[in-house]
């Protein structure tokens, strides 16, 4: 989900309001187990392949990336905290039949610790992110929400963080101090132990 056509000079993502981020990954804990890790895999592009199809459950954006010939992880954006809860929940998708699996088999110990799975949930408030790309194509935060030219937003970091969408300009409540705020503990692990889950 990023574009292939590169856009001249600086650019910045076009987000409004909070961003909602998902790290999610797979580390392979022993090659030799190609029968454990490769489905894993390939659940995973089963997923994106899935959401892709169906773009009102809410994923905007994602990029997949590798942090060593270990560890494989797809950057997601997502519309909203709940639309990811929702998906990571719903019976009628991929996501839910694979935890369910997994669930089963730590319950009767026949997890192998062959592949380990992971993932980090991050709600980021509006003026606690900002983005800067010269001379690429849309990428990242900017393939999930839409490309500027960088001047709509500032040049400076400063002026981007400074940045308030139209609804938010109008309202007087101050900003928040730029954090990230985990979500992988509230919901969506307390659904894993019922066959949902973020996996």
């Amino acid at each position: 989900m990023s574009g292939t056509r590169v856009t001249a000079g600086r650019t910045t993502a076009a987000a409004e309001g909070d961003v909602v981020v998902l790290l999610i990954g797979m580390r392979v804990n022993h090659f030799y187990a190609v029968h454990q890790w490769v489905p894993v895999f390939l659940a995973m592009l089963r997923m994106l392949r899935e959401l892709e199809k169906q773009p009102g459950r809410g994923l905007l954006g994602r990029v997949l990336l590798t942090a060593s010939p270990r560890t494989y992880y797809v950057v997601q954006y997502w519309e909203s905290r709940e639309k990811l809860y929702a998906y990571a929940s719903s019976p009628d998708m991929f996501h839910h039949r694979a935890w369910a699996i997994i669930n089963r088999k730590e319950r009767a110990g026949r997890l192998r610790r062959h592949v380990g799975l992971w993932h980090e949930t991050y709600v980021v408030p509006e003026g606690s992110y900002e983005s800067i790309y010269a001379d690429m194509p849309a990428f990242g935060l900017a393939a999930a929400h839409g490309v500027l030219p960088v001047e709509k937003r500032g040049r400076s970091g400063a002026d981007r963080f400074a940045h308030r969408g139209t609804a938010s300009a109008s309202e007087a409540a101050p900003v928040a101090a730029p954090a990230g705020v985990p979500g992988a503990g509230s919901g969506v692990e307390a659904e894993a132990e019922t066959g949902g889950g973020a996996g």
